[in-house]
């Protein structure tokens, strides 16, 4: 599909790098954010057009056999909500807790079936700058249109936007298996006996069924992985399920049980810490890898303690944010999260749990870049407290600021469900 470019024109307001109706908007990502986004947009009749690397919903295509925590009433964007049943789409029933199929199937779907004249699958933005001049020169920087580059199957294109909106994730970039958070070539070798994410296990059951399995993580993630694994041990017995962590105590992993108030979240950690007890999952804990290797299978050490060969591995230890296509690009993520600066304070994962985080909106999700937005859960970088209703209050305040509506930006509001268990690591211009 062809991209129509649109032409520059000078920014209205460089203290928000909103621009001329007329200079769309490009977003960047086609998952449940980014949708949101073009829908908030759309409501506001700001021109965007979306650029998406692989299809719409790619990474939650990833884990489309899981079952979210959070009911259908928090994982519907409002104004995509308000969209879709003008075209006689029924709401999900608020309670149901959908798996990630029925998200896509039963809304991101519909809704991009709705956007898809401004969606432009199988194009990957490699790199973002302004038109003529790279991240150094400042003079007349803000009316300068971005430019945007992606390569697609027939060749690398070259699109303007009056301002970008990232909200790609962090999903498809997983942490190493290493504590010290760093990828070695060993790890990189042993490639295909390990699955970062949470791997569907019923249906490749031949590759887990018997062996020796090693699940690493503290979060949800890791537990799915692990009640997955459970239930097939149930079937194959022989099969050996050991849970590997850096927590002090593994209760630390199981959450707010009962005073979580997603009851679904809180189950997992009841379901989990049942099959510990049982004995149907091993537990190591604490313990730091710091080497891995092949010898009759993959082998963990931890300074100078191994632990016996595993035929895979799950890596469930949290991803983090790619910023490769903003190097010309004025941005700031903060030292230690990689977050948004401003957001760093409000969502680190030592203070602050899922609904601990309080309310943002555009004002604090603001870059050195004027009119360039990081949103969703890249904007959290590498803390794990984001929860989808988040991202979508985002993307209405940015989108509400790039259409002028300085009111509606800054009254930002968030209700958030409760719970302890995110400690553990597991949404026309002038």
């Amino acid at each position: 599909m062809e991209l129509k470019i649109i032409q520059p024109a000078a920014c209205c307001d460089p203290s928000t790098g909103c621009c001329e109706p007329d200079l769309p908007v490009a977003i960047i990502g086609a998952g449940p954010i980014g949708l949101a986004a073009a829908a908030h947009l759309k409501e506001r009749s700001v021109p965007f057009f979306i650029l998406e690397k692989g299809s719409i919903a790619a990474n939650v295509r990833t884990w489309e056999h899981v079952t979210l925590f959070s009911p259908w009433r928090y994982n519907v964007d409002k104004a995509a909500g308000r969209l879709l049943e003008k075209t006689g789409w029924q709401k999900p029933e608020p309670e149901k807790l959908p798996t990630g199929a029925e998200l896509i199937g039963e809304y991101l779907a519909p809704l991009a079936e709705m956007l898809a004249p401004d969606i432009h699958e199988h194009h990957e933005v490699v790199a973002i700058t302004r038109d003529s001049i790279d991240r150094m020169k400042s003079a007349g920087r803000a009316s300068k249109p971005f430019l945007i580059y992606a390569e697609t199957p027939d060749g690398t294109k070259e699109m303007k936007a009056g301002a970008i909106i990232d909200a790609t994730g962090t999903w498809g970039n997983p942490n190493p298996a290493l504590s010290s958070g760093v990828w070695i070539k060993a790890e990189k070798e042993l490639a295909d006996l390990i699955d970062y994410g949470i791997p569907d296990v019923r249906v490749n059951e031949e590759r887990y069924a018997g062996r020796r399995i090693a699940v690493i993580g503290g979060g949800h993630s890791a537990i799915n992985s692990l009640l997955n694994l459970a239930g097939l041990k149930e079937k194959h017995p022989e099969t050996s399920v050991t849970w590997i962590l850096r927590k002090s105590s593994v209760e630390d992993a199981f959450g707010g049980g009962q005073d979580d108030e997603l009851e679904a979240r809180g189950e997992l950690g009841n379901r989990i810490a049942g099959y510990v007890r049982d004995g149907r999952v091993e537990v190591v804990t604490p313990f730091r890898i710091t080497e891995i290797r092949e010898a009759d299978g993959i082998v963990l050490s931890s300074g100078d303690k191994d632990l016996a060969p595993f035929d895979r591995l799950i890596v469930n230890t949290g991803s983090r944010p790619e910023f490769g296509f903003h190097r010309e690009l004025r941005f700031e993520a903060e030292a230690i999260t990689e977050a948004v600066p401003a957001l760093a304070p409000l969502i680190d994962p030592n203070l602050h749990s899922c609904g601990s985080v309080p309310a943002h909106g555009e004002k604090e999700l603001r870059q050195p870049e004027e009119g360039f937005y990081i949103v969703g859960s890249k904007s959290y970088g590498r803390a794990p407290t984001f929860l989808m209703v988040t991202g979508y209050e985002q993307v209405r305040s940015v989108a509400a600021a790039l259409a002028g509506d300085r009111e509606a930006a800054d009254h930002v509001q968030l209700v958030l469900p409760e719970t302890g268990v995110c400690h553990s690591g597991a949404g026309g211009c002038c």
